[in-house]
């Protein structure tokens, strides 16, 4: 995937390379008897049961099968089984076992906890109890594997009804797997590349991970740890859906005074500029007054070794870190891809069929797409801090911006970056959701001044308006669509009013 991005041009003299992969991703599989209904049908029509004696008898039986599988597993393949009822770190448990055997592939070991798992019990109904859902407390088992393509991953399994299973891998592990197979030079510290000797390699491959044959790879894993699909349940097999999609874009830095010196910049322009309508172009939104939901941005300092800025829409969220101190990485997580809209077919309830843009879905399918619109964030977001340069607007800059422009006779007077009308309109035109489409008249009339009821007043702040946008215009900061009423934003447009916006709230901040 080749995009050009401001931010890389910009900085091409300090970034090494870059590398674009999938992080944390955690697939989730759903059988078919997962709601209270249809595994109230199960009970009744296949196993032909009463609903009270599944609960007391088949459900203990069948949670006891799959632990002492489990256990019986771990001792053919020499590797531990470990209960531990209280609160663990699970992935450091899987690292340290990993260090007390040779790495190959296959069984690392099993961890069994006790957690809250949606499962069903036994309530009210019209003639007879039904099943209902519940969360109770039961065992789960999680089962750590070293995968020859994959690497480190996990698969979770609880062990009550509708026994959902939960599979983790991360994309630098496969990215890693493939170019130790393909003999490319790398080094990784934790699920971070900070040596690549073929940084295009290494994308094409990280490319790859989405098209990989899913079902079928998550499919082998899940009958492997549950024995209960090669008897009982050997006619069922899952639904996989992406339940969680973390899409990574690092920047390596020559050297870490050379990323130090840009992040903190980085940090204050984003914590100063970055409004919620941007945040919601950022994540491929646009801005709606009827939005029902939550848009909040989180500065985090205590992490190590630096900081990270979080932008949350709803469950969906961006991040921005400075990793191992050498490396710039821009995060999207995906936990609700309904946010984002993918050109699909749609099946009608009719029973028709139509082809449009449509919420995208979970289904493991959409791989592909939670990659593209990840990686579109990821861009929006470092184009957006293009800008970034100076603490303050340069002189030549500030010249463009305050002194009387001639052009065709005509005179054109200059703005004050220290007044708050003139700050209002450059945060107008600056704002998020006309990134892509460009702004008209009307919206900048209101941001400016509102809704006004009377239509001569409209008519005289259009008029205003128009003005100040010729100003804009003739000093080279906006741009006609060409054979439309919109207007856009120049490179140099976005760089002047950005640094002068960015300076302008950072001394009202201090001096309030």
């Amino acid at each position: 995937m080749k995009t050009v991005c401001s931010f890389l041009i910009k900085f091409a003299s300090l970034i090494l390379w870059k590398h674009s992969c999938f992080d944390r991703v955690i697939f989730k599989g759903y059988l078919g008897f997962c709601y209270p209904a249809k595994f109230q049908a199960f009970v009744d029509y296949v196993l032909k049961i009463r609903r009270v004696d599944f609960l007391k008898k088949v459900a203990p039986r069948w949670s006891n099968r799959i632990v002492q599988y489990a256990k019986a597993y771990a001792g053919k393949c020499g590797r531990i089984y470990h209960f531990h009822p209280g609160e663990i770190d699970k992935d450091a448990w899987a690292k340290e076992q990993l260090h007390k055997y040779p790495l190959q592939p296959g069984l690392i070991g099993i961890l069994c906890v006790m957690e809250a798992c949606p499962s069903f019990k036994l309530g009210k109904g019209e003639k007879r109890p039904c099943f209902v859902m519940a969360n109770p407390t039961q065992r789960v088992l999680y089962w750590y594997f070293w995968d020859k393509d994959l690497g480190l991953m996990h698969v979770r399994l609880q062990t009550w009804a509708p026994f959902t299973c939960q599979i983790y891998v991360n994309g630098h592990d496969y990215v890693m797997q493939q170019m130790t197979h393909q003999g490319i030079p790398f080094e990784k510290i934790d699920n971070a590349f900070v040596f690549l000797s073929d940084p295009d390699r290494a994308q094409r491959i990280a490319d790859r991970f989405a098209k990989l044959p899913w079902p079928k790879i998550l499919e082998k894993y899940a009958r492997r740890v549950n024995p209960l699909l090669q008897i009982e349940l050997k006619l069922m097999t899952h639904y996989w859906v992406t339940d969680q999609a973390e899409y990574a874009t690092d920047l390596m830095f020559a050297n870490k005074e050379a990323l130090a010196g840009l992040y903190g910049r980085l940090l204050e322009y984003a914590l100063l500029t970055f409004s919620p309508k941007k945040i919601f172009q950022y994540l491929g939104r646009r801005w709606h007054e009827r939005f029902d939901g939550e848009i909040q941005t989180c500065y985090k300092t205590e992490r190590e070794p630096g900081t990270c800025l979080k932008h949350f829409m709803k469950k969906n969220w961006l991040k921005m870190y400075d990793k191992l101190g050498r490396l710039l990485r821009i995060e999207t997580v995906i936990n609700q891809p309904g946010e984002f809209k993918v050109f699909r077919e749609r099946q009608h309830r009719d029973g028709s069929k139509s082809m449009g843009w449509y919420p995208m879905c979970k289904g493991v399918g959409n791989l592909h797409h939670y990659q593209s619109h990840a990686l579109a964030c990821n861009y929006r977001y470092l184009e957006a801090l293009t800008p970034v340069d100076d603490p303050t607007p340069s002189y030549d800059d500030l010249k463009t911006l305050t002194e009387p422009k001639h052009q065709n006779g005509r005179s054109s007077a200059g703005f004050n970056p220290a007044r708050e009308e003139d700050v209002h309109l450059f945060a107008g035109v600056l704002a998020g959701d006309h990134i892509g489409k460009g702004f008209r008249n009307q919206d900048i009339r209101q941001a400016l001044f509102g809704g006004a009821p009377d239509k001569k007043r409209r008519q005289r702040q259009s008029a205003a308006v128009g003005r100040l946008l010729h100003r804009l215009h003739v000093r080279g900061l906006i741009k006609k669509v060409p054979h439309t009423r919109l207007w856009r934003v120049t490179d140099r447009g976005r760089h002047v009013l950005g640094d002068t916006l960015r300076t302008y709230r950072r001394y009202c901040a201090q001096s309030a």
